[in-house]
């Protein structure tokens, strides 16, 4: 099964990297991309051997042990809505192992991101809330590293305690929840939960064990403090994984957990959600327009896409269901890809102060043709897979609530605002000669990077149905637990 052979691939990769020498380099890169690059594969085989008319998980996998007092279940399944994020997840760490190809610390960051990838396509494929919750947590340690050992100032160790505390702290409650729900039912098994009826009043108290905890990994308002700074002080591959993947965790878990198992109270408290989302994006989309640092910029954005996601997730109606699916794998492509942009600008001039920077359309054309898609991209311009994505979203939330609509349509009016504004301060105006003195355009690297986001960027918005049908069954399937 294809599955089981990507989960060996890693299993058995990355301890062999420990003990390849790395004065032997080219051994070592060549790997190190072997193994994500089978990975990736393998993985855009699963969607040719998806089956949209069957209902049921597919690709299972099942073993089980005794951890303690708990029966673990290893039950990996794939649906449609877990293999698009176990797909993006592949294509992310893949192209990151090729950004920092020549770093010299290439050994450290292959292993770190690797394990990364093994624990998130475990995430996005486990059926069983414990084993989900350890590897939710377990993942903050490779990052914690990437940030506080390769972060970009001394502020990085409070930048990484700040991502530790927030999201470690908040899924302690999540722990407690986890360990009722086994106490009480016997088994904290996905499939077997979503047939037993809970009561309204443990659905409420559960719901917002589990809310805290995903709220904190989106984030959504006031749970956001760390996620600027982690960005701001994390290397490039750190800030492209965040903002690419590791937020989608909150949403997963939404769509996964909290509406499948706890649909009334999903119902419930959906005009809690509403409020602390609006405030979210109207506060992240002020607070981007007043930023200097390139990264906070795009950072405060992310924050404001999240939460509009979170928006779609709680209209409980098919279109903000899906809208909100492809606006996660479609942030995905476009934040990481200004990411990387920023990431490379760094890498010349180690700097993301936005004031020295200008003109740079003169002497980079081809970064500046790519920074200006990416841009477009990420105030949803036609054509481009945002475009769909924030439609059927906003469309989802109009049916829900109207009102929330309107509000959270200034949120895209704002993101136009300061996103055409940082690209006009980066590209165009006088040339700084004082700061911008290295005259380099795209590396074939770089440009091998970028281009397969910016592909995927047309393909998906041009033809939505190469994400939306692998989401459907899931959204139809959400919907019929709740109502």
């Amino acid at each position: 099964m294809l599955l089981a052979f990507i989960f060996s691939i890693l299993l058995i990769g990355i301890p062999v990297l420990f003990f390849i020498n790395y004065e032997n380099k080219f051994l070592f890169k060549l790997f190190s991309l072997l193994i994500s690059g089978s990975v990736l594969c393998l993985s855009s085989l699963l969607f040719i051997y998806f089956d949209f008319n069957n209902t049921v998980y597919q690709q299972q996998i099942t073993t089980g042990f005794n951890l303690f007092v708990i029966n673990v279940s290893l039950n990996f399944a794939l649906d449609g809505l877990s293999l698009l994020f176990f797909a993006l997840s592949s294509l992310l760490v893949f192209l990151c192992l090729i950004f920092v190809l020549n770093d010299n610390f290439y050994k450290n960051y292959s292993i770190l991101l690797l394990i990364i990838e093994l624990f998130l396509l475990i995430i996005f494929s486990v059926l069983d809330l414990f084993v989900f919750y350890m590897f939710f947590e377990a993942i903050l340690i490779p990052m914690f590293l990437i940030i506080g050992v390769w972060g970009s100032r001394e502020r990085k160790i409070r930048a990484v305690y700040l991502f530790f505390f927030y999201t470690l702290c908040g899924s302690i409650l999540f722990l407690i929840g986890i360990l009722y729900t086994y106490s009480s039912i016997g088994t904290c098994n996905l499939e077997y939960l979503s047939y037993i009826d809970i009561s309204f009043l443990e659905q409420k108290i559960l719901w917002l064990a589990f809310f805290l905890s995903f709220a904190s990994k989106i984030p959504m308002f006031p749970l956001h403090i760390w996620l600027p700074e982690a960005h701001v002080e994390a290397p490039t591959v750190g800030s492209v994984l965040l903002a690419g993947i590791l937020l989608k965790l909150g949403v997963y878990g939404f769509l996964r957990y909290s509406l499948v198992l706890f649909p009334t109270a999903s119902l419930f408290f959906s005009p809690l959600v509403y409020v602390f989302s609006l405030v979210g994006i109207i506060y992240a989309s002020f607070c981007a327009v007043r930023q200097t640092d390139l990264k906070r910029i795009i950072a405060y954005s992310s924050i404001a896409h999240m939460n509009l996601i979170v928006l779609g997730i709680f209209s409980f109606n098919l279109l903000g269901l899906e809208g909100s699916i492809l606006q996660s794998i479609s942030h995905g492509f476009v934040s990481g890809g200004l990411f990387f942009l920023i990431g490379i600008l760094y890498d010349r001039y180690h700097s993301r102060f936005l004031h020295y920077y200008g003109g740079i359309v003169h002497f980079m054309p081809l970064y500046s043709s790519f920074f200006l898609i990416f841009t477009m991209a990420n105030i949803a311009l036609p054509g481009t897979s945002s475009f769909i994505g924030e439609l059927l979203l906003l469309l989802g939330v109009f049916k829900f609530n109207g009102t929330a609509s309107v509000i959270s349509c200034l949120g895209v009016i704002f993101c136009g605002a300061y996103s055409l504004w940082l690209c006009n301060k980066i590209l165009f105006g006088n040339l700084k000669y004082a700061y911008t003195v290295k005259f380099s355009d795209l590396s074939l690297k770089e440009f091998l990077i970028l281009f397969p986001l910016l592909i995927l960027i047309f393909i998906v918005g041009f033809n939505p149905n190469t994400v939306v049908p692998f989401s459907h069954m899931v959204c139809l399937n959400i919907l019929f637990e709740v109502f």
